[in-house]
């Protein structure tokens, strides 16, 4: 049998009944009390009271750091150079900090970079109306400020926009069509204008000129059934020989000193012109898709106007019009095509693909009977930049039945004027000195150019970005860099790579032209009010422009390289709006080597899925 206690020291104390008799105790008993009645000596009782608490006490040699055991030591040792690694690193960083640093210069920029910078002022100097704080051209100034007004037919402000060249004419159909493809410019190569620092300037440039459209016709309208306020031009000139009346032709006038009267156009039947304007406010709309109000906005009166353009057929320089002899539209079913294309972008309303892939619209449009024009791309005719942009869609959302048949069609098109851009090939003859004559010798060539440029490069980033490495030239196969190569011989050509050196963008190197045909550059800014014929002596003075009007791509030379640096003849040194929309995309698409791509998706943000979700998944079988 067994006892318990407690234990003082918190364990249990078991007491047994063990089995020793009362004697052996007894015995037990007798022997301890005779060792301790027993008397000890000193050394005896020295031992006795000398404890453990007198013993000198051994020094730890480890240290428990949680689960490992470490030599003394060797823990001091090391926490000790940790401590040194840190002052020495501080004192080595304070140092650092101290010292001035001695940044690497960047790179200088391409001269695609530079020529854009300035290709991109050439607008400022092209703008009507009140200008902002910021335009940076102090020979411009207000202008034209009764646009509109002083037309007793329009009674409205059209008061804003471009004049198209060295005049002051405001032509709707070419500055469209600009606006276009600086907008198309701005989708695909948005993060090279940014790293350029020029994104906000260009997306400015094209927001003035979307402004001034939005005035031209009832924008706030679902439909118009007349075009009262859709205006093709303010201010003209009789363009008979002899006449001596005030205009923009006859007199030679800074913008800010025309006090003649600027007579408005209007159209009632014109397709061209609507359906263009339609793009240019679809494209824009896609650029501004970061501000959703003026986005819709742009939508909506681009959605106007192209229902207007569908309704009321015809072109709108026909008839013999002031247009017609500067700015002739041929055709309006190309811009049906362009126009289709660019709604549907920017709305994603299948309808307008429908109406983009109908082979009927195409033949219209003259994508199947080629001709000595098919493949230039111009502000007249869109085919081609359609059949790029189109490309494009199949490329990148193969949207399948029932448009793959029209779109391959396109996509095999475009592949064939591509080929036609070759030396190789003998589609388009050359000055000897490289430059492609895509308006078969014809003044003005560098417009066209300049186009060719733009959609060379773009497609061939876009067979890039699709994994593509080149295309055929029947059974040739040519890699997307000879592409590239064409585009750069051209923009080359126009940068001073010429048989006469000379740069055809002012300001562009150290020769270029000097004598452009422009009334604002060619009159110097010195308070003189300069009337309709007070301007001719600077019109035929010998001396270069006193104002230099930066930027401006020059008509261009001759077919046979040859230039002439004279005011007064605009088939060489008039710089216009479309050309420059040109030059300022091919060379932002060449910038940076030529590489970087396009942005794939931005182009498609308003288009819906191509393909329906699939359904979800059945429910779980229950018994």
């Amino acid at each position: 049998m067994s006892m318990y206690g407690r234990d003082p020291w918190g364990g249990p104390l078991e007491i047994c009944h063990d089995s020793a008799t009362d004697d052996d105790r007894s015995r037990n008993l007798d022997i301890d009390r005779a060792a301790l009645s027993r008397t000890l000596d000193e050394t005896q009782q020295s031992w006795l009271l000398a404890g453990t608490a007198d013993q000198p006490r051994k020094k730890n040699k480890y240290v428990d750091i949680g689960c490992l055991l470490v030599s003394r030591k060797l823990f001091v040792w090391t926490l000790g150079v940790l401590l040194a690694a840190a002052v020495f690193a501080g004192a080595v960083a304070g140092i650092a900090k101290a010292i001035p640093r001695r940044h690497r210069p960047l790179p200088p920029p391409d001269d695609y970079t530079v020529a854009l910078h300035k290709a991109l002022m050439f607008f400022h100097a092209q703008r009507s109306g009140k200008l902002p704080k910021h335009n940076n051209i102090h020979w411009r100034g207000n202008s034209c400020m009764k646009d509109g007004l002083s037309d007793p037919a329009v009674r409205r402000s059209l008061v804003g926009g471009y004049y198209d060249a060295g005049d002051a004419v405001k032509f709707n159909f070419p500055a469209a069509f600009s606006m276009t493809l600086l907008s198309w410019s701005v989708i695909e190569y948005s993060a090279k204008y940014d790293a350029v620092g020029e994104l906000g300037h260009v997306r400015d440039i094209i927001k003035w000129g979307s402004d001034y459209f939005l005035k031209t016709f009832n924008s706030t309208a679902d439909s118009i059934d007349r075009v009262i306020a859709q205006v093709v031009q303010v201010g003209g000139g009789a363009t008979s020989p002899g006449s001596t009346q005030p205009n923009d032709r006859y007199c030679w006038m800074r913008p800010e000193d025309i006090d003649y009267p600027r007579p408005v156009v209007e159209c009632h039947t014109c397709s061209d012109l609507a359906a263009e304007m339609a793009a240019a406010l679809a494209a824009a709309s896609i650029v501004f898709k970061d501000n959703k109000a003026y986005s819709q906005k742009l939508v909506h009166g681009a959605t106007t106007l192209f229902q207007f353009a569908r309704d009321r057929r015809g072109r709108y320089s026909a008839g013999g019009s002031y247009a017609a002899k500067f700015y002739n539209s041929t055709s309006y079913w190309d811009e049906f095509l362009w126009g289709s294309s660019w709604m549907y972008l920017a709305t994603g309303n299948s309808s307008y693909l429908t109406l983009a892939t109908n082979p009927k619209l195409a033949k219209h449009a003259g994508a199947f009977w080629g001709g000595p024009d098919y493949g230039v791309f111009s502000w007249d005719n869109k085919l081609t930049g359609a059949q790029v942009l189109l490309s494009r869609l199949r490329l990148f959302l193969s949207p399948g039945y029932p448009y793959e048949e029209i779109l391959r069609t396109f996509h095999n098109q475009t592949s064939i004027i591509m080929c036609s851009y070759l030396p190789v090939f003998k589609s388009f003859n050359r000055t000897r000195g490289g430059l492609i004559q895509l308006n078969h010798g014809k003044p003005r060539p560098l417009q066209y150019v300049v186009n060719a440029a733009f959609l060379a490069s773009v497609f061939s980033d876009y067979l890039e970005a699709a994994d593509t490495p080149g295309w055929y030239c029947g059974p040739h196969f040519y890699s997307v860099e000879v592409l590239r190569s064409f585009a750069r011989t051209q923009i080359d050509y126009i940068l001073g790579k010429n048989p006469l050196k000379m740069s055809y963008v002012v300001g562009f190197g150290k020769r270029y032209p000097r004598h452009v045909h422009h009334r604002g550059a060619s009159i110097p800014k010195n308070g003189v009010h300069y009337g309709c014929k007070g301007g001719w002596k600077w019109r035929d003075a010998k001396k270069p422009n006193p104002n230099t009007i930066a930027g401006a791509m020059v008509a261009g030379p001759d077919r046979h390289d040859g230039f002439k640096d004279a005011r007064r003849n605009y088939n060489y040194t008039e710089a216009t709006l479309a050309g420059n929309a040109g030059l300022v995309a091919a060379l932002v698409a060449l910038s940076g080597d030529g590489h970087g791509g396009v942005d794939k998706n931005t182009m498609f943000s308003a288009v819906p899925p191509m393909f329906p979700s699939p359904p979800p998944p059945p429910a779980p079988w229950k018994p």
